[in-house]
């Protein structure tokens, strides 16, 4: 009995998979006869309980089979604009003699009631044809089969970003089919300038991946860098285009992002207006934005649609988050564990007092609380959305009131935890807070075993990183180092949109202009000499 079982698994892995019977077939034409495409199509194929064959003669006199996956096409246009066009002959042809070397030209010309159809000789693409969701035509006779676009895959409503939301700005989202979501960039972006070229990355799922930018503003060499970038992936899944990421970052060992990611159209569009270049995945809500900067983590949409004024000061305290979500625990356990005398003399009682039940050392109680920090963020994103809120509430509370309470952690570091992690949830960027919150553990590591000292060797260190990395060739702190004028004004404050009249220069842009400064003094001019009769009028 055993012998017998590992010789039919033996049998099973020497059997040929589908993909490498087509590529014995690559490149093989369509004979003319239907019922070899029939038979081909349906030796690849046929072993899918969704596959349909389904025979009929076009005109009533030319055998022919239409093929496609069930559950991947609209049956209702496959039923009426396809096969009930192609049986019945055309009013206008009805009496002349058809001959089979023009019926193609008949069926695309005058029959077929659809818009996206074409011809395709080759078998192993027909293959592909359908895997797509598309519908293939084989007819006796024809060297050629019809391919019909038919693709109606079940897909959510267009609703507001979950992770992206704003106050004051657009409300619609991406969703996972790769056509819904260059419409909302096109509904955006009504520029014939333009650019969406399309390829194919993975082997197997064969993924449509889509590269947009506007040509006469976007950096020519920047887009052959993308290019060249995905066409050296060789992969065989593509699930999602954080897999892309991870492809054609420059840096695969740095905790910083180098590529953005977005589900917001609008967003989009506005980098691409920069000179940016952003790459879509079909079946992924995500696009990426290349190339991509620091400043660009804590910046948000409402930046651009509130008042510069305000939304500068938002800024600055966003950045001063930031900068709490990485550097506090450290600056605590440094001063605690070796220079007490920094802090005010009643306030250096009072935190020894709360630490006088403590048995553990300060860095050893702020990584302990750090981690259980951690994995109560986790267990809260990953529980059902009706309890992750209950969940976060009794864990910050219960569990930290009790903590304090047994001697295992004191009041101040409690206070310090959380308002480090209400300075990592400030961060807009989800993978920037991301690698900020795994930095904090060495510097934590360095503070204990150093002091001051240690927090500072590694702020040097991370600046350092920082000034080493580059994304698709643009340093990671442009517009800061290298300088660039024009991008201070959209560096830790946000200028007045009329006075950013140039695009960024680390891009290199085609076109650097983006406010006409000649027609905004010229509205200044007409807006003065309108009011001045009322200013006036008032004296």
């Amino acid at each position: 009995m055993p012998t017998r079982k590992v010789r039919r698994l033996d049998a099973k892995l020497l059997m040929p998979s589908p993909s490498k019977t087509m590529d014995k077939y690559k490149g093989q034409q369509v004979s003319g006869s239907m019922a070899d495409t029939i038979a081909f199509l349906d030796g690849i194929l046929g072993i899918n309980e969704d596959f349909t064959v389904r025979k009929f003669n076009i005109f009533g006199q030319f055998p022919a089979a239409i093929m496609f996956f069930t559950c991947m096409v609209n049956q209702d246009s496959v039923n009426a604009d396809i096969m009930r066009a192609l049986m019945y002959t055309p009013p206008h042809l009805i009496g002349r003699s058809i001959e089979t070397a023009h019926l193609s030209d008949v069926i695309m010309n005058d029959a077929l009631y659809h818009s996206k159809s074409s011809l395709q000789g080759e078998l192993t693409a027909l293959v592909d044809c359908i895997l797509r969701g598309d519908t293939v035509i084989a007819v006796d006779g024809m060297e050629q089969s019809i391919v019909i676009s038919t693709r109606s895959v079940e897909k959510r409503s267009i609703e507001q970003p979950a992770t992206e939301q704003v106050i004051r700005g657009p409300r619609e989202g991406f969703i996972e089919p790769i056509g819904t979501n260059i419409s909302l960039i096109r509904y955006r972006l009504q520029s014939p300038d333009l650019r969406i070229q399309t390829m194919e990355i993975g082997r197997r799922t064969k993924s449509k991946v889509a590269v947009c930018y506007i040509e006469g503003i976007t950096n020519p060499a920047l887009v052959e860098e993308v290019h060249k970038r995905l066409s050296k992936i060789d992969t065989d899944t593509v699930l999602d285009s954080g897999y892309l990421e991870q492809f054609i970052e420059d840096n695969h060992y740095s905790p910083f992002p180098q590529v953005q990611y977005t589900e917001r159209p609008d967003k989009v569009v506005a980098n691409l207006a920069e000179g940016r270049v952003s790459i879509l995945v079909d079946g992924s809500p995500l696009a990426l934005v290349v190339p991509t900067v620091f400043n660009q983590f804590y910046q948000t949409v409402e930046d651009y649609t509130e008042r510069f004024l305000l939304m500068s000061s938002i800024r600055l305290a966003r950045m001063i988050a930031l900068v709490f979500s990485l550097v506090f625990p450290a600056l605590y356990v440094s001063i605690i564990s070796y220079n007490p005398e920094l802090i005010p003399t009643d306030f250096a009682v009072a935190v020894a007092g709360g630490r006088a039940g403590v048995p553990f050392p300060a860095v050893i109680e702020v990584i302990i609380i750090e981690i259980s920090m951690e994995v109560l963020r986790e267990a809260t994103i990953r529980l059902p959305q009706q309890v992750g809120g209950a969940l976060s509430i009794v864990g910050v509370l219960v569990v930290g009131q009790a903590a304090v309470a047994a001697g295992f952690a004191s009041p101040i570091t409690v206070v310090i935890i959380a308002l480090t992690t209400i300075g990592s949830f400030a961060t807009p960027a989800y993978n920037a807070a991301l690698a900020l919150r795994l930095l904090r553990f060495p510097l934590i590591i360095l503070a204990g075993t150093f002091g001051l000292y240690g927090v500072m060797i590694g702020l040097i260190l991370i600046a350092n990183h920082l000034l080493s990395l580059k994304s698709f060739g643009v340093p990671y702190l442009s517009p800061f180092i290298p300088i660039d004028f024009q991008g201070l004004k959209d560096l830790l404050v946000r200028g007045p949109l009329w006075l950013m009249n140039r695009r960024p220069a680390f891009l290199d842009p085609v076109d650097e202009t983006r406010v006409s400064e000649s027609k905004f003094n010229e509205l200044k001019k007409t807006s003065k000499n309108v009011l001045d009769p009322l200013n006036d009028k008032s004296e």
